[in-house]
């Protein structure tokens, strides 16, 4: 794809920028000419990815942010415009990623999870579209998931977050498209990031990257190709997830029996050795 001059000298800000996906964001971003404002809650984690990234020093800045405090999101917006003169692009993509049983979830789970998930999303959302509208553009890229497109069992608070990050997004790309503003969502499969350390059994034991996850720096480069030509609703990697999701929308009975197996496999996973992976 020719579009190499989409990010040049672009005003972004990443959330969730210190790692993951966030930080190949940043990179790649930083490799196509853009200013990038890296924004996590641990300071020191910020400043660590920051210093990884000294090679374009004079175009990272660093954003310390909460983006479950609806008034931090708003102010580290507002800041940055101010400061950059504009605001081209916001990366709402912040996450956390807690699999379990739908009965051992409590209330407190799912708190958690809608709000670093779901509300931080609409809490960019909220904060950027006046700053766009003001401007007359605009690109605001929203990470959902693979699971925002399909319902894999085990992870159903996850799956409702991001299903509403899908249907917000989607929502927004027609609402604002004649204004100027594009809006595009990430649905990742499964990529190879410290995401799945954090997933820890009844031993407190993490798990291993899938030897089929998908590199992370492959994964960046393609969701700003396709940022770039304005894509809408970005699947990454494409093969084999598109089958997967395309199945399941049209009732594939092969699809259906793939995440039966997935519920069953998983639940005598964690009931027998409290992992999920």
């Amino acid at each position: 794809m020719d579009n190499n001059g989409y990010y040049q000298d672009k005003i972004s800000i990443v959330t969730g920028g210190n790692s993951g996906i966030g930080y190949a964001l940043c990179e790649e971003l930083l490799k196509r000419g853009g200013t990038v404002y890296l924004a996590g809650r641990d300071q020191k984690k910020v400043a660590e990815a920051a210093g990884q990234l000294s090679a374009f020093r004079d175009r990272v800045r660093t954003l310390i942010v909460d983006v479950t405090k609806q008034e931090q999101v708003q102010k580290a917006i507002e800041r940055t415009a101010k400061e950059a003169g504009r605001l081209d692009m916001l990366f709402n993509n912040a996450g956390i990623f807690k699999p379990m049983l739908f009965e051992t979830g409590t209330l407190d789970d799912w708190r958690a999870m809608i709000d670093t998930n779901l509300w931080s999303v609409i809490y960019g959302v909220q904060a950027a579209i006046p700053i766009m509208l003001r401007q007359g553009s605009g690109h605001i890229v929203n990470t959902s998931s693979l699971a925002g497109l399909v319902p894999y069992p085990m992870q159903v608070i996850y799956d409702t977050t991001k299903y509403a990050v899908v249907g917000l997004s989607e929502s927004l790309r027609y609402e604002y498209a004649e204004k100027g503003i594009r809006v595009s969502v990430i649905c990742p499969g499964d990529i190879a990031t410290p995401v799945f350390s954090k997933i820890v059994d009844s031993k407190g034991q993490g798990a291993p990257i899938p030897p089929e996850a998908y590199p992370v720096d492959k994964a960046a480069s393609y969701i700003l190709d396709h940022v770039a030509e304005g894509d809408g609703r970005i699947i990454v990697p494409y093969e084999p997830n598109h089958l997967i999701y395309g199945g399941y929308i049209l009732g594939d009975k092969k699809v259906e029996e793939f995440l039966l197996k997935h519920a069953h496999d998983h639940r005598i996973r964690f009931e027998k050795e409290g992992r999920f992976i």
